[in-house]
């Protein structure tokens, strides 16, 4: 299979390429990213070309694949592009940066047939299958993730992530997404309605928020999403605290513990945050493609997840 990765500049390129690297049946044939000298490194690592311009990228050479990464501002252009090129793709989350360009190129993806994935990693945690494998329904779920300081992003050069106008929002929509798709999983089949919202920017002092608490209902269940630039932390490293029903609890990144309603308590290791299950997306994703089968999670789900993060943001009234 011969892929490209599109925007290495972006900090999460590793999470794709290396697992790509490692693929026996996978060749990364090229990388671009509109700064040139972004990407050496991927282009080095993977031994093939490098292009300013996706497009050209992808007109020059014979692609079956492509990960799209890049500013959320650009994503929905780029979704677009690879839509009507009929390259299948998995594209990283926010894939917009606003509810109405994600449904847009949700609808596109929908009715081209295209195979468009998104890297809802958590779908892989064994979290999902030791909740839902009690039969029980979910009565509320807690989810507190809080990462690294912003100057991570000033560290990583990708300055674009503190820029409203070039990220779209904060720690809400570039981290809390994924706990937005997570009540969406243990809640199957269940319409998910913004109740309350609270944003704030007082760390960091920026355009976008460094704390936010997003309650929802759904279902009967009532869900929380805590997310935040405020761990002094290295990168990939959270504040971790997970709450799932009333007796489902992560503490940290590597322990999930278990509450029984006789009182008995049990402890699973297991890993808990996202970045441990990037692999996992890369191989799963792309022996779906070959399958014929739909991907882990889709632009639909995506724009689902992105549209519950807009409707907090109206809610809260949040105005730096």
């Amino acid at each position: 299979m011969r892929a490209v990765l599109i925007g290495v500049s972006h900090w999460h390129t590793p999470f794709y390429l290396d697992p790509c690297l490692e693929m026996p049946d996978v060749e990364i044939v090229g990388v671009s990213d509109p700064d040139l000298s972004r990407t050496g490194p991927a282009a080095t690592k993977a031994g093939c070309k490098a292009f300013t311009d996706y497009r050209v990228m992808c007109d020059e050479l014979n692609l079956d694949f492509a990960f799209a990464l890049g500013r959320h501002s650009d994503m929905a252009d780029l979704a677009r592009y690879l839509i009507d090129q009929r390259i299948p793709f998995a594209m990283e989350k926010p894939c917009a940066i606003n509810a109405a360009e994600a449904a847009d190129i949700a609808g596109r993806a929908t009715t081209a047939g295209l195979f468009a994935a998104v890297p809802y990693v958590l779908r892989y945690s064994p979290l999902i299958e030791t909740i839902l494998s009690t039969n029980g329904r979910v009565q509320y779920g807690m989810f507190k993730f809080v990462g690294g300081m912003v100057d991570r992003y000033y560290q990583q050069r990708v300055e674009w992530v503190t820029d409203r106008k070039t990220s779209g929002g904060g720690a809400l929509l570039n981290l809390g997404v994924h706990f937005m798709d997570l009540c969406r999983v243990l809640l199957p089949g269940v319409e998910l309605t913004v109740t309350g919202a609270m944003m704030s920017n007082h760390h960091a002092h920026l355009h976008i928020e460094d704390h936010a608490v997003v309650l929802m209902r759904g279902g009967g269940a009532s869900c929380m999403v805590e997310t935040g630039y405020l761990y002094p932390a290295p990168n990939s490293v959270f504040d971790l605290h997970y709450s799932d029903r009333h007796y489902f609890s992560a503490r940290d990144d590597g322990l999930l513990e278990i509450v029984s309603n006789e009182r008995k308590r049990t402890t699973h290791a297991m890993k808990l945050t996202n970045v441990h299950f990037y692999p996992a997306f890369v191989r799963d994703t792309l022996q779906r493609l070959q399958d014929g089968r739909k991907p882990i999670a889709d632009l639909a789900d995506n724009a689902a997840a992105v549209t519950l993060v807009e409707a907090a943001y109206t809610m809260s009234h949040f105005a730096p």
